[in-house]
């Protein structure tokens, strides 16, 4: 497919688009390091080496209108042909690009999570949840304050660092664990993110769902924590207890009043079908909100994983059609119904609960299948041993395409590593000695046999690792560690500031919270997003300021 016959849509006409309120899908083709840089408020990332890993999860319409974005042409004509070999028919390409799209005066946005992030950002500025910052937060826990520290995140990243006896309760969790996990409804419950958005809308969850207990969101989370020059605890496994009896029963019943409150539409199974059978026509998403493990315990046979806290976040990372059905459900009739609460105020989403519990409907278990479209052909596929050998010999070039942060943690001895979507414009940089053989590696191996599949009619013998880094380096077979051989920088992932070293990581926690206090008024002056903002008004927003002014008084 040439550049002539994919169509353009000017940024004025994808504006009105956009104001036109129907289903489309703004799909970044850059990879996420390069467009957390310069990016439109609306779109998510689909980076065109890694296309057909992610597209049929982000935009499962083949008949979606698709539009590409690039930062000035650089990427969108391979990746309209990719799609147009996938079965997508309706893709067009934004004229000029993010450069275009700001020359005609609209806002460019940078970051990860644009849209989740703002939405935070816009809900602290209109309701003021209530807030505490980390020298008053540890002055009380050394004072020996009635109070429980709620850790907004999901275990892994938990796991990693937390507040000093924090536990872990993870974003759709809090309605439905808090009651459980607060002593009693005086305890003060702080909650705390990484940043600022989980602990902005984890407390604020907590708020609109009226809970009895005071709450507090952590201002600046983990990271204004260590600004203040506390440490963080590292390897805790300490997770809220689970509900039962009156505390589900409560919480059952603080989570119905709030979806009632936010207008949240509930379905049967009946309604569902329906949707389901039309779903060739209205993009139809099905999420389970539970904890991943719960997940892979035993869900509902063709649904996807999506963790409510993260899916209200990361909402660009799971749902790439705007104004798509999403249908949402649980097992206690809290967690969908909460998430569901913040996902109709982002605007652009069609959103439903799965109320009708039917037990005769098809459970499957298992982590989530992946659905990946691929070109045609046979991969070629290599065995870890047959490659180490080939690597003593000197007869092959090992290109390792799927993390830059994980290539620096470990990688295959002698590797190089080039994000997936420079992959085939940097061939000959990478190796130009085509009588070796090249072969491509990622993480589980699934990534780097698509692009081997894709290389086949530009160079002959591309092979794929099969089972990947990962198992290489379970095999024990030579490894190394650090960014020697590392081809394209940062550009396949946005870098947090916790990934820095540690005589930068505070200047780049400094960037990051005035980057994330600044989204609003950016939004007021683009004024895209139609974010619908509720105030739940309930006596919990009076009840935690009075008790966080006695608490600041008292001490």
């Amino acid at each position: 497919m040439s550049h002539s016959t994919i169509p353009l849509i000017t940024p004025a006409a994808l504006r009105a688009a956009l104001a036109d309120r129907r289903e489309l899908a703004i799909l970044d083709v850059r990879e996420e390091g390069v467009s957390a840089r310069r990016r439109l408020f609306y779109s998510s990332i689909a980076a065109v080496g890694r296309l057909g890993l992610v597209v049929g999860q982000l935009v499962p319409r083949l008949t979606t209108p698709v539009v590409l974005v690039d930062e000035a042409g650089e990427y969108a004509s391979r990746a309209a042909a990719l799609l147009a070999s996938f079965g997508y028919t309706h893709v067009s390409i934004l004229e000029g690009g993010v450069s275009g799209w700001e020359a005609a005066g609209f806002e460019v946005f940078s970051g990860t999570n644009v849209p989740g992030k703002a939405f935070g950002e816009v809900i602290e500025h209109r309701l003021h949840t209530p807030n505490i910052d980390a020298p008053t937060l540890r002055q009380l826990q050394d004072a020996g304050e009635d109070l429980v520290v709620l850790d907004s995140r999901p275990f892994p990243e938990y796991q990693t660092m937390n507040i000093p006896g924090g536990v872990e309760c993870a974003g759709a969790e809090l309605v439905h664990r808090a009651l459980a996990a607060a002593p009693s409804p005086d305890t003060l419950i702080v909650v705390n993110c990484a940043g600022r958005t989980r602990s902005i809308l984890g407390a604020q969850s907590l708020v609109n769902a009226g809970i009895p207990n005071p709450v507090a969101a952590l201002t600046g989370g983990s990271m204004s924590w260590l600004l203040s020059g506390f440490e963080l605890e590292r390897g805790r496994i300490s997770t809220a207890p689970r509900p039962d009896g009156a505390a589900l029963a409560s919480a059952r019943t603080l989570a119905q009043r709030a979806a009632a409150r936010a207008g949240v539409v509930e379905i049967d199974r009946a309604t569902l079908a329906r949707f389901e059978s039309e779903a060739a026509t209205h993009t139809l998403y099905r999420f389970d909100v539970r904890a991943p493990l719960e997940y892979e315990a035993g869900h509902r046979a063709g649904w996807r994983s999506a963790p409510g806290g993260q899916l209200v976040q990361a909402t660009d990372e799971y749902v790439g059609t705007l104004h798509a059905r999403v249908v949402l459900a649980d097992d206690d009739g809290v967690r969908a119904r909460m998430t569901a609460s913040w996902l109709v105020q982002l605007g652009y989403l069609q959103v439903f609960v799965l109320a009708d519990d039917d037990s005769s409907a098809a459970f499957e278990t298992g982590p989530e299948p992946l659905p990946i479209f691929r070109t045609r052909g046979r991969t070629q596929w290599i065995e870890a041993d047959q490659l180490a050998q080939t690597l003593e010999a000197g007869s092959a070039q090992v290109v390792d395409v799927d993390s830059s942060l994980a290539f620096r943690r470990a990688h295959i001895a002698g590797a190089r590593f080039v994000a997936a979507s420079a992959l085939e414009d940097l061939l000959e940089r990478i190796d130009a000695d085509a009588s070796r053989q090249l072969v491509l590696t990622s993480s589980d191996g699934v990534l780097a046999g698509l692009l081997a599949n894709q290389l086949r009619e530009r160079r002959e013998g591309v092979a794929a690792l099969l089972g990947g880094t990962q198992r290489w380096l379970a095999l024990g077979l030579p490894q190394a560690s650090g960014d020697e051989g590392n081809l394209t920088g940062d550009d396949d992932a946005w870098y947090s500031p916790y990934h820095y070293a540690p005589a930068q990581a505070a200047q780049q926690m400094e960037a990051y919270l005035a980057w994330e206090l600044q989204l609003v008024g950016q939004l007021e002056r683009d004024g895209i997003a139609s974010i619908n903002v509720i105030d739940f008004d309930t006596p919990t927003h009076r009840r935690s300021e009075e008790r966080l002014a006695a608490l600041r008084r008292a001490n």
